[in-house]
C-alpha cells in the first residue's frame, strides 16, 4: 500500500515521540520544553529575579512542572494582546508514596496511589519506570531538584485467570491492593525504593545520596516507546498523548514562527495537575500565568488600563486530546458529531461551559485551521455520557481572556498506552502556528 502520510506528517511525530521519550513526568516535560525554547534562542527566566522584557525577545519560564515560553514581537507595546497557546504536562497514573517500600512473600513491591483517573486495568503486565524530581540539601539551608528516572524497574502483575476465573467477564480492581507494583525478589527489610530513586537521579544518573533526599514527586511511567503501526503505518500509538501531544505542537508552532510574524505575545503555557483539578501553584487554577502575563505587560510599560485593554483582545487557544469516535461503542458518542481519527484537530463545545468555546473562539479557530489548510472537525458529548473538562474554562474565569477549546482526536484516553492517527499531531501544530501568526 503506499504511503498516504506526509513526509512532513512523519517527522512530526516521530519528534513527538522523542519528545515524549524524554518526558517520563511532568518535570521532565517542563524540562524538556525550556531545553528546546533555550536552544532556539529563548532566554531562562527566574521568578525570583527581576525580568528585563523587550520587544523581540523571547523567554521562558519554568515552574515545578510547568513553563511557559513567550516570544514578543518588536513592535510590541503597552495594549499589545497575549495569543496564548494553553496545554497541560502531567499524565494520569500512579504516584509514589511515603515509606515508598514494601512487599510480602518473597516480592519487594513500591507503594503507589492512584493519580488522577486511569484506566487501571491498561497498566497491568508492563514494565514501568519511577521518574519525577528528588529534592536534597546542598548544605547552606537552600534545597536542590534532582530530575531522576530509573528505566524500566516495576511492573503491576495480574491474576492469572486459572486463579479467577471470572476475569473475563468484568475485572475489578481494588485500588490499593492490587495495584501496588513489584519491583524485585527477597526480604523487604533489606530493600529500599527510595535508595534505587537516589541512585539514578541527575542529569547523568550520578546519583545523590539516599539519606540527603528531603522530599521527592515521583510517578511510575510506561517504558515502552511511541511508535507507528497498521496498514501504511498510518497510527500512532504512545504513552502519555494526553496530553504531551498538545504541549510538544503548543511549543514546535511558538518556535516556528518568527517574533515579526506574530501578531500578538505568542505564549506556550504547559500547566502541571490538570488532571486532578488544576488546584495548584504550578496548575491553571493557580497564578503562574497571570502572573508572568503581569511581568510581561509590565516590562513593556503598560498601565493598569493597558494591561486590561491587552486582556480583553487576547485569545488563548486550549488544547487538549479529545475522543475519536471508538468503532466498537459508538452508541457512546453523539449521534450527529463523528469525530474521526485523521479527520484533523476537534473544535470541542459544550453548553455547560466545560469547554470555553463560543462562537466568536469557534471563527477564530475555523480561519487558522482554513489558513493552515488543516481539515477541522466539532466535538459535542452525547448527552447521557458525562463531558469532561480543561484548563481552558479555568483560564477564561481567571483571566477574562476569551478561550476556545481544541485538541486531537484519540482512541483510549487514560490508558497507559493511547493511540492517534499519525496526522492529526502535525495538523494540530499547523493550526497552531496559523493563530500565532493571525
Amino acid at each position: 500500500m503506499p504511503d498516504v502520510v506526509p513526509a512532513a506528517a512523519r517527522a512530526h511525530t516521530e519528534d513527538l515521540g522523542a519528545f515524549v521519550s524524554a518526558s517520563p513526568s511532568s518535570y521532565h516535560a517542563a524540562a524538556e520544553v525550556a531545553r528546546r525554547a533555550e536552544a532556539a534562542g529563548f532566554a531562562r527566566l527566574d521568578e525570583t529575579a527581576a525580568w528585563d522584557v523587550a520587544p523581540g525577545g523571547r523567554y521562558v519560564v519554568v515552574r515545578d512542572g510547568s513553563v511557559i515560553a513567550f516570544a514578543v514581537p518588536p513592535t510590541a507595546g503597552a495594549t499589545t494582546p497575549f495569543t496564548i497557546l494553553g496545554t497541560h504536562t502531567d499524565s494520569t497514573g500512579f504516584k509514589l508514596k511515603p515509606k515508598p517500600t514494601t512487599g510480602r512473600d518473597g516480592w519487594v513491591q513500591a507503594g503507589v496511589e492512584v493519580y488522577g483517573g486511569p484506566l487501571l486495568n491498561s497498566w497491568l503486565d508492563r514494565e514501568v519506570e519511577l521518574a519525577g524530581r528528588l529534592v536534597t540539601s546542598d548544605g547552606s539551608g537552600r534545597t536542590v531538584e534532582h530530575l531522576v528516572r530509573t528505566g524500566p524497574i516495576a511492573r503491576i502483575p495480574q491474576l492469572a485467570i486459572h486463579l479467577d476465573r471470572s476475569a473475563n467477564d468484568g475485572l475489578t480492581l481494588d485500588k490499593q491492593r492490587h495495584t501496588q507494583p513489584v519491583v524485585g525478589l527477597g526480604d523487604v527489610s533489606q530493600a529500599d525504593v527510595l535508595a534505587e530513586l537516589a541512585a539514578a537521579a541527575g542529569a547523568d544518573g550520578e546519583g545523590v545520596d539516599a539519606a540527603d533526599v528531603l522530599g521527592y514527586d515521583v510517578v511510575l511511567a510506561e517504558t515502552q516507546p511511541p511508535r507507528a503501526f497498521g496498514i501504511g503505518e498510518a497510527l500512532w500509538a504512545s504513552p502519555r498523548l494526553d496530553n504531551q501531544l498538545s504541549t510538544h505542537a503548543a511549543i514546535v508552532a511558538l518556535l516556528a514562527v518568527a517574533p515579526e510574524d506574530l501578531t500578538g505575545i505568542g505564549v506556550v503555557a504547559a500547566f502541571d495537575h490538570e488532571e486532578i483539578g488544576s488546584g495548584s501553584r504550578s496548575g491553571a487554577a493557580g497564578p503562574f500565568l497571570e502572573d508572568v502575563l503581569r511581568r510581561v505587560s509590565a516590562g513593556l510599560g503598560a498601565a493598569e488600563d493597558e494591561r486590561a485593554r491587552a486582556f480583553a483582545a487576547s485569545l488563548c487557544v486550549s488544547s487538549d486530546v479529545g475522543h475519536a469516535v471508538h468503532p466498537n461503542y459508538p452508541e457512546r458518542h453523539d449521534p450527529a458529531n463523528h469525530p474521526h481519527a485523521g479527520g484533523g484537530p476537534i473544535l470541542k463545545i459544550n453548553a455547560n461551559q466545560r469547554y470555553a468555546t463560543d462562537a466568536h473562539g469557534a471563527a477564530r479557530w475555523q480561519a487558522a485551521c482554513a489558513a493552515a489548510g488543516v481539515p477541522s472537525q466539532e466535538f459535542v458529548s452525547n448527552n447521557t455520557v458525562p463531558c469532561g473538562s480543561t484548563t481552558g474554562p479555568i483560564t477564561a474565569t481567571r483571566l477574562g481572556i476569551r478561550v476556545v477549546d481544541v485538541g486531537a482526536a484519540i482512541l483510549s484516553m487514560h490508558s497507559a498506552r493511547e493511540l492517534t492517527a499519525v496526522v492529526d499531531p502535525w495538523y494540530l501544530s499547523r493550526a497552531m502556528q496559523a493563530v500565532l501568526a493571525g
